[in-house]
């Protein structure tokens, strides 16, 4: 408005080669805006593939502190018996042993490395034969009278406190061996639960390596389809190219055309309503010329009636007033110099009605069309391009090798249905297992239950001062139970002992052979030297250059690393080069180049109007008011009263009656006149006047308006001449450049998603640790908390046996009496089984 407000405040002070001059400067501004304005976006933005989903994996086992519970106290136990590193090299020697012969040498390194667990079986042994053998020559002495046999027990002062620490030590002693009997029980719980949550455990593992093996596939499956999905997007827009580059060539020219537009759109409103102000101009010089023209008739024929009384000879004094006549003579005619001119060139310009004269919308509306029919022939061939670009990358599964994936899962599928068929015979032996130890540990706690009976009924029956033939039934029920445990503990320990042997080697060289060289990593390192497992070669096997041992690929996979880098598939793969898409884009880019997309030529507005135009601002600039205007002010400045007043002042002094009603009349007539001047010519003079002020009003901005329109259609039509072609070019280059971003895009995400998204190996991983914990923490553990507490408890018979034997004595009925009183030793013992020298 600023603009248009100063082009109209120059209206006076411009001439035709202002307008011309105001015009190339306005057409010089835009061509400036136009190149200088950013390209804008041709097509819709491209929405970024969503990521990948990685498959739910089930929850693996994890390190039970329940299951467990002894795991400290058997580790530093066996760390003790083998205080040795993990022999990598000795097992290597073995290993290659086998494929010759085991020297004497090997033999000798193994019974060393071995030494602590031959030294406690060695104690084992010992024990399995001493053990029955000592409790049969016990049996035997005490059979014959004596170790205790004899039922004579010898009364001395410290009797009593012998009782009491035998007593004690026998009770410290049992509750050791109860503490055992628990660990027992609860380390047999233990095997069972770890045995029942193996196999689910294991399940998982499998289940979970499943799903991953089965990912990788579908995840590179993802990749390739969303390229696909992005070819197809690229295809619909080419196929849409006309509505889609045509809106965006619109949107370039609609700018300038809309300015050219709504100027004309201002110059029709002031046409209209100057043309309004015409017809109301018009119809005031009408009715005003009728009222003067109705004024001047009655003037007349007053101006005669006056006359031809004051010619009357009988009228006295009339000479003198006839010169009065003259002031009674009005001009009547008012017009407009060139008004008639300026309703002609109006009606010129309405008849060409410029708001149809820029047809603009239509030829908008075709470049859509044009562009369609332009590049007809060049998105046919730019599909087929597409076409190779969809297959190049559908090679991306091709060069990948995913065979050993459907190898190791069909394995894993055997593996599963293997593991189902032997389930159930795990179970029945697991039962039968669980049923063997409950029996072993039922057996330990019978000895618990004597001597904890001895312990108790002893004291209960015994009285401290009673004769030993007089004890009572409890008391020696206490000493027939204390008998009972430990013949009980000779009888079944040395059994035990060969268990906990058997266990013993078994557990604890699983433990320190497998589990601790798994956990700390050196039964990787094992696994990784050359030659010892030819077939865990996974470089050759997948053609790599260089070689992937298993360490690595755990380490990878704990950090859950995709298999690109974790298998080196970019050796065996150029992913760039599947990727790369340049050759065809750039055969898509130089078929655009060669499009010829021509839009039609448009006159925004024929030389003929823009003629119509400046001579309508001119006959504008030529209306003269002036003259009208001086013409209301004579009008306006008509006076009868003085001359009615003369006339009046006339008939005063007639002495004739006839001449002196004539004189009065007249008088009454002049004054009727003057009174229409004022209450109906005078208003429509006003009305005039305003009318001419309101025309005169818009005349005045015509002539900036008609000039503001010129020069916009004229700057208009310079830009769509001039550029035009340039505009096709930049919108079309912005639609090719933003369509074959898509495929930069899509190649940096599948890059992107293939390297560091595609079989993030962590379950693998997961799967080696949950076996671990499977095998070792529930297993192992649970194995070695039962021989280390069977072993615990048998130990602890020994000093049970000695303590049970010797306190029993103190508490089973004696047939010889020896009582000690005040210091004298009064002995009462038959004569026939004394030895008399």
């Amino acid at each position: 408005m600023r603009f248009c407000e100063s082009v109209r405040g120059q209206r006076g002070q411009r001439g035709q080669g202002g307008a011309g001059a105001f015009r190339a400067a306005v057409a010089v501004l835009l061509l400036s805006l136009a190149q200088s304005a950013p390209p804008q976006t041709a097509c819709p933005a491209a929405v970024a593939p969503k990521s990948l989903t990685q498959p739910q994996y089930q929850h693996t086992a994890e390190e039970d502190t329940s299951v467990g519970f002894m795991a400290a106290l058997v580790q530093s136990f066996l760390h003790t018996v083998q205080p040795y590193p993990f022999p990598q090299d000795l097992i290597l020697k073995i290993v290659k042993g086998f494929e010759m012969q085991l020297n004497q040498e090997i033999v000798k390194e193994v019974l060393v490395y071995e030494v602590g667990f031959l030294v406690c079986a060695a104690i084992g042994v010992l024990y399995i034969v001493l053990m029955p053998i000592v409790g049969f020559l016990l049996a035997c002495c005490r059979c014959c009278g004596n170790c205790g046999g004899k039922k004579y027990q010898k009364q001395t002062s410290s009797t009593h406190c012998r009782r009491r620490t035998l007593y004690w030590t026998a009770f410290v002693t049992t509750v050791i061996l109860l503490a055992g009997n628990i660990c027992m029980f609860k380390s047999n719980e233990a095997i069972k639960v770890s045995v029942d949550q193996s196999q689910l455990e294991l399940n998982k593992s499998i289940n979970n390596i499943h799903s991953f093996l089965t990912a990788v596939p579908q995840q590179l499956d993802y990749v390739v389809n969303v390229s696909y999905v992005t070819i197809q997007n690229v295809s619909s827009n080419l196929d849409d190219i006309g509505p889609q580059l045509g809106r965006e060539i619109k949107a370039q020219i609609r700018g300038t055309v809309d300015r050219a537009r709504h100027s004309v759109r201002l110059l029709d409103q002031e046409t209209v309503k100057t043309n309004l102000q015409l017809e109301r101009l018009n119809s005031s010089l009408a009715q005003l010329q009728s009222s003067m023209d109705h004024l001047q008739a009655n003037l007349t024929a007053i101006q005669n009636q006056i006359n031809t009384t004051l010619s009357n000879r009988n009228c006295r004094d009339c000479n003198d007033l006839k010169p009065l006549l003259q002031t009674l003579t009005v001009d009547t005619s008012i017009t407009i110099p060139n008004l008639n001119e300026f309703q002609s060139a109006l009606d010129e310009v309405n008849r060409a009605d410029l708001k149809s004269q820029i047809k603009v919308e239509g030829y908008l509306n075709s470049i859509p069309q044009s562009v369609t029919n332009a590049t007809k022939d060049v998105v046919q061939s730019s599909k087929q391009l597409l076409g190779n670009i969809k297959t190049q990358i559908s090679q991306v599964t091709n060069e990948i090798p995913l065979s050993v994936l459907t190898n190791v899962s069909e394995t894993l599928n055997l593996l599963q249905r293997e593991i189902s068929k032997v389930t159930p015979e795990i179970k029945r032996a697991e039962h039968i297992r669980w049923g063997v130890c409950v029996a072993l540990c039922c057996v330990v706690l019978l000895v618990v239950v004597c001597n904890f009976l001895g312990l108790i009924l002893g004291p209960l029956g015994l009285t401290a001062k009673a004769d030993p033939t007089k004890r009572s039934c409890t008391a020696d029920c206490g000493g027939t139970f204390l008998m009972m445990g430990a013949g009980f503990s000779f009888l079944f320990s040395w059994l035990f002992m060969i268990a906990v042997l058997l266990l013993f080697l078994l557990g604890g060289n699983v433990y320190t052979l497998l589990c601790t060289p798994w956990r700390n990593g050196q039964l990787l390192k094992l696994i990784d030297t050359p030659g010892v497992f030819p077939g865990l070669d996974i470089g050759p096997a997948l053609g790599l250059k260089t070689n992937i041992t298993i360490s690595d690929i755990y380490r990878d996979c704990e950090k859950n690393q995709p298999v690109w880098t974790t298998l080196h598939l970019y050796e065996l793969v150029n992913l760039e080069s599947l990727l790369n898409v340049t050759k065809y884009t750039e055969q898509i880019q130089q078929q655009f180049d060669k499009a010829d997309i021509t839009l039609p030529s448009i006159t925004l507005l024929s030389p003929e109007v823009q003629n119509q135009l400046r001579r309508f601002s001119n006959k504008a600039a030529d209306i003269d008011t002036t003259s009208v205007t001086q013409q209301m002010k004579n009008i306006s400045s008509i006076n009868l009263t003085p001359t009615a007043d003369k006339l009046d002042d006339l008939a005063a002094v007639q002495l004739n009656n006839d001449i002196r009603e004539e004189l009065q009349n007249e008088t009454r007539a002049l004054r009727q006149i003057q009174t229409d001047i004022e209450t109906i010519i005078i208003p429509q003079i006003e009305n005039l006047n305003s009318t001419i002020r309101s025309l005169e009003s818009t005349t005045e901005q015509i002539n900036g308006t008609v000039e503001e329109v010129l020069s916009n259609v004229g700057a208009a039509q310079d830009f769509l001449n001039i550029n035009t072609t340039q505009i096709v070019k930049t919108e079309s280059k912005t639609f090719l450049d933003c369509q074959l971003s898509y495929f930069v895009n899509y190649a940096d995400w599948a890059n992107i998603t293939i390297t560091q998204q595609v079989g993030r190996c962590g379950p693998v991983a997961g799967a080696v640790d949950s076996a671990e914990v499977i095998l070792c923490s529930y297993i192992v553990e649970s194995l070695n908390a039962f021989w280390f507490s069977l072993g615990w408890c048998l130990i602890f018979f020994i000093p049970s046996i000695i303590f049970s034997i010797k306190l029993a004595k103190y508490y089973m009925r004696m047939k010889f009496s020896d009582v000690y009183d005040n210091g004298l030793i009064m002995r009462n013992i038959p004569r026939a089984q004394m030895k008399i020298p």
